[in-house]
């Protein structure tokens, strides 16, 4: 599978200066170990972490589009309980496997295709089946979510929201500070993604006051830092 560098960026107010270096570098950690987590980075690959007064950004190499599907062997249930006296199906059985997806139209061929093992004292019936790995797009959602989550923040305010909420101007977030863009970048290619009322692009805002150019369009995940 190929791969692109991943750069995300969440543009604030000014962050407190105490806390800078913490709140970047936890956000750039948490947001990789979900992304490895969920087989969407490789577990060495190279996160950096940028921190400004009004930016937390970080940028992680070598992340999929589209994580690797993978094995999974979920135990049902005892052989006891999933099989009557002549080796049929029970309605538990069949209705735990209905709720993993599996096809119990013919329930003898459901029944030979379980796999049979010791568990503790007793034997059990084990269910394989393959799960799709996450997409890009919401295995990022996650960590994102879960990045902001787990941000060390000295003290929360509370704010209201004019777009991407069910009632703007009532709808409110609580963060650090205000939020006014987000960037989410795979390669040259957005990932739309959201958080706190705002929608992923790939532009951003320079210097307050000695930005040449406003607002800043990135082209690629890897421009960020000469770019700003």
């Amino acid at each position: 599978m190929t791969t692109q560098n991943l750069l995300v960026e969440l543009f604030v107010e000014e962050l407190p200066p105490k806390a800078l270096n913490k709140l970047g570098a936890a956000f750039s950690a948490v947001l990789a170990e979900q992304l490895k987590a969920q087989g969407l980075a490789a577990a060495d690959a190279v996160v950096t972490a940028f921190a400004s007064p009004r930016r937390l950004a970080a940028h992680v190499t070598g992340v999929l589009a589209q994580g690797a599907d993978k094995a999974v062997q979920q135990k049902l249930m005892p052989l006891a309980v999933g099989l009557d006296a002549a080796g049929n199906a029970t309605p538990a059985l069949l209705k735990k496997l209905q709720a993993l997806g599996a096809d119990v139209s013919d329930p003898v061929a459901a029944v030979a295709a379980l796999k049979r093992a010791p568990d503790g004292k007793a034997e059990a019936l084990f269910y394989d089946s393959i799960v799709k790995g996450a997409s890009l797009q919401a295995g990022l959602q996650n960590a994102l979510e879960e990045a902001l989550v787990k941000l060390p923040i000295p003290k929360v305010m509370q704010y209201q929201l004019e777009t991407d909420c069910e009632l703007p101007g009532w709808s409110s977030v609580n963060f650090v500070r205000p939020a006014h863009s987000l960037i989410a970048l795979h390669g040259s290619t957005v990932v739309p993604v959201k958080a706190l009322g705002l929608t992923a692009g790939n532009s951003t805002q320079g210097h307050r006051f000695e930005a040449k150019v406003s607002p800043v369009v990135l082209s690629h995940a890897d421009q960020y830092d000469e770019v700003l």
